[in-house]
Parts: C-alpha cells; sequence; structure tokens
C-alpha cells in the first residue's frame, strides 16, 4: 500500500501542468500571428505608395513632354516681359518655379493628358524662358560668333500636387533648334 500511495500525488501534480504549457504556447503564436499580420498591412501601404507615386511620375513626365513640345514652337515674343505667366504657361525667368507651381502662384498651363486618374492631382506644367545661350562650350568666344552659336533656352517644370497623394516636380532645360 505504501507503493500506491507514493505514486498518486506525482500524477496529482503532473494534471495542470500540460493546460498551462498549451496556453503559453497558444499566446506565443498569437503574437508572432500579430507580427506577421502587422508586416503584411505595413508592405502593402508600402506597395500602394509605390502605386500612386509612379501614376503621379508618369503623369507629371508627359505634362512636361508637353511642355517641351510647345517651347519648341515658342519664340520670345510669345513670352511676357515681366509679371506673372500667360495663360498658356509662358513666363518670364521666375526666382522658382517650382515654388511657383507648388503654392499656386502665379497661372500654369494644366496638362490634359490621359494618365491623370481620380488618384492623382493634374499635373500643371510653366515654361520660363531663360534668354540665350550657347549651343556648344564657348561657341560665344569665337570671332565671328557663328550663326547658329546662340539659341533660345527654356526651363519646362512640370508639377503633381494632391493633398495626401505623391508629390512629383521634374524640371528640364529645353534648347530651341
Amino acid at each position: 500500500m505504501k507503493n500506491r500511495a507514493l505514486s498518486m500525488p506525482s500524477a496529482n501534480r503532473q494534471r495542470g501542468v500540460a493546460l498551462l504549457v498549451v496556453l503559453i504556447l497558444l499566446l506565443i503564436m498569437t503574437l508572432l500571428g500579430l507580427a506577421s499580420l502587422r508586416g503584411a498591412l505595413m508592405e502593402e501601404r508600402m506597395s500602394s505608395n509605390l502605386y500612386d507615386r509612379s501614376l503621379a511620375f508618369q503623369s507629371v513626365e508627359a505634362a512636361l513632354r508637353q511642355g517641351e513640345a510647345l517651347a519648341a514652337t515658342s519664340v520670345p515674343t510669345d513670352f511676357p516681359t515681366s509679371g506673372s505667366c500667360n495663360a498658356s504657361g509662358r513666363c518670364p525667368q521666375l526666382a522658382s518655379a517650382a515654388d511657383t507651381l507648388v503654392t499656386g502662384g502665379g497661372v500654369a498651363s494644366t496638362f490634359n493628358g490621359a494618365l491623370g486618374s481620380a488618384s492623382t492631382a493634374t499635373p500643371r506644367f510653366l515654361i520660363e524662358d531663360m534668354g540665350e545661350a550657347p549651343s556648344w562650350f564657348r561657341c560665344d568666344h569665337e570671332k565671328p560668333v557663328p550663326a547658329t552659336c546662340l539659341t533660345e533656352r527654356y526651363r519646362v517644370t512640370a508639377s503633381s500636387n494632391a493633398t495626401d497623394r505623391a508629390q512629383v516636380i521634374l524640371q528640364s532645360n529645353y534648347a530651341a533648334q
């Protein structure tokens, strides 16, 4: 009888340990599941932001190309000599065209392309007359100055700025041929 009495207390002690181990494992698995869910949500947000920026970049690049095409057909008399931009987006030389586009100062031409969507702002562009500049290095120092040396230069700036969306500003220098 003594042998039987000694073996019973150890069996009674082990009955609650299995439940405790399973509860701890369940807690650990729950924490791992929550961490992986949080990571997946962050990756979804990152891919959404990348898609939004890609759309904004493509639409602004198309607006920049439209501005360059307009600059190609421009002559210096198309540009105002001072003040603000005209209705076609042609501007006198500004201190910072990017600031003008972002803050909405002046008048900027709106791009009416097919790439704009409800998720991006309609891109706008400005064309600034930068005056004449040499077409190749130091051609203006030659005697006599070649007739094709000096050409008109334009700075084209395009921007897309929507609330809570990707903001993209592109700028190019264009030399008239």
